[in-house]
Formats: structure tokens, C-alpha cells, sequence
């Protein structure tokens, strides 16, 4: 991570996304009607790790936001040159998801959503898909938690992520969304899930949760290689569900009442 982050700095490198996530929506995005407007919710530094970066240079107009003041000025710094994307400084709650994307004029159908916010993930987009339909969504899962268990840590304004294994929401969590808001899920990459709208998706395959789990985590032969911190957890994958969710709670007491959890 180091290394990249230090070639990415000296613009020796290309592939500015965490795990090559840059090919799979480009991929999509190129069978997909869209308009070039991306928006990019916890956008680091605006180039490490970055979802968007490559889209802004190739002229995407769009939004960036992040919380962090250090990360914020190296992303402000950073974007200097993209005249047509705007930039926030903001910690993004349910209730002020809309606003942001109002007072930056994003339109209702943009083309490209970037999300990860290591947090109440499920709160937020759950509000922002009430009033926006993005035609592709890039988010974060809990990669850890398997299908079928729901999780997903409570909004809470004071939550701050501690750098361990409990954040955001599970494949099973995020899918009640596609189901609510008529997403198809196309693909699971590692931990990030990519859904499109149904009326769009015309040529991607819809994939269930549980196919898109195994596919896209589980069964990845370098799963453990890019993820030795899950070796502790790694043992839910061999579980039933019901036992699974019991280790997790034992796992989680210390956040009981800050996470719900369920089959």
C-alpha cells in the first residue's frame, strides 16, 4: 500500500484504484447509457485508492467529497486542474446527503457513483437512492460477513470507524437495497459491489447475492492474500448461518446495541 501510494504521488503509476476496481467500471461504463458525471462519497485524497480519479481526467464532471482535513487538501491540491468538478468538505450523514448533492447540482440520473464511508453506509445510500438514481454504484461492503447474514453497523453522528472489522454493511444488507430501489447486482469485486438500475441494464448479467459472494470473495484464489487481516474472522466462511451469526455478535459484544444483525 506504501509503495502505491508513493508512485501514485510521483504519477508513475496507472492504476490508481485499491484492486484494479479502474477495469470494472470502466467496463461497465461502456455498456451502460450514461451521462459523465461522477460522484465520489469519501474520496480520500482524491488519487490513492481513487474510483474516480481516471474519470476525471478523461473529462467527467462531477463531485468529490471528504471529511479528513489533511486528506481534503491534498485532494483539493490535487484537483486543481479539474476546473468541472466540485469539491466538499464534508462529513456525510442521511440527512445531509441530499443537500450536498442538490447545492452541487448533481442531476437525478448521474453516471457514476463512488461510495465507501466506512461507517452507516447503509443509511446514507438507502436516503441518497430516495431521491437519486445513479447508473452505476461502486459501494463498500463488509466483505467479511457472509451471505446471507443482514448486518450493518446503526446510524449513530458520533460513530467513528476504529480501524478494525466493524464497519459498514454486508452484501446480504446491501442487496435489500437493490430490492427496494430495482438495482440489478452485476458483480461483487472483492469488496466492492457494482449495481445498476433495471430499466439499464440491457446487456450485464444479474447476479443473486449469494453467486456474487462466492464469486467475487470466497472463492477469489488470492482472497487471503489481499485480505490477511480477515484471518481471524476467516472461519465465518465455513459456518452456517446461524452459527455464523452467533460468532458474530460474540465477536461484536463490546458494539452491542451499535449494529443490527440478522439472517
Amino acid at each position: 500500500m506504501l509503495v502505491k501510494k508513493i508512485l501514485n504521488k510521483l504519477g508513475l503509476i496507472k492504476d490508481y484504484s485499491n484492486f484494479g476496481e479502474e477495469e470494472r467500471i470502466n467496463y461497465f461504463l461502456e455498456h451502460l447509457d450514461h451521462k459523465k458525471i461522477a460522484v465520489d462519497i469519501a474520496a480520500h485524497d482524491g488519487v490513492f485508492m481513487s474510483n474516480t480519479y481516471k474519470l476525471y481526467k478523461a473529462g467527467y464532471s462531477g463531485l468529490a467529497v471528504e471529511c479528513d482535513d489533511v486528506k481534503f487538501s491534498s485532494l483539493a491540491s490535487s484537483y486543481k486542474k479539474f476546473g468541472r468538478v466540485s469539491l466538499s468538505k464534508t462529513l456525510v450523514y442521511p440527512d445531509n446527503v441530499i443537500k450536498l448533492l442538490e447545492g452541487n447540482e448533481i442531476p437525478y440520473d448521474f453516471g457514476f457513483l463512488s461510495f465507501d464511508i466506512d461507517g452507516y453506509d447503509y443509511f446514507v445510500l438507502n436516503e441518497l437512492l430516495k431521491k437519486y438514481r445513479p447508473t452505476l454504484i461502486c459501494a463498500e461492503i463488509n466483505e467479511k460477513i457472509p451471505y446471507p447474514i443482514k448486518f450493518t453497523v446503526r446510524y449513530d453522528r458520533n460513530y467513528m470507524w476504529e480501524v478494525n472489522h466493524f464497519f459498514g454493511q454486508s452484501i446480504g444488507q446491501l442487496y435489500t437495497l437493490c430490492e427496494k430501489y430495482d438495482y440489478d447486482l452485476v458483480e461483487l469485486y472483492y469488496n466492492n459491489v457494482f449495481l445498476v438500475p433495471k430499466e439499464k441494464n440491457l446487456s450485464l448479467t444479474k447476479l443473486n447475492p449469494e453467486e456474487a459472494y462466492l464469486n467475487g470473495y470466497v472463492n477469489k484464489s488470492d482472497r487471503k492474500k489481499k485480505f490477511p487481516y480477515n484471518k481471524d474472522v476467516d472461519v465465518m466462511l465455513e459456518m452456517e448461518p446461524e452459527e455464523a451469526l452467533k460468532f458474530l455478535n460474540i465477536y461484536f459484544k463490546k458494539y452491542e446495541g451499535k449494529y443490527q444483525a440478522t439472517i
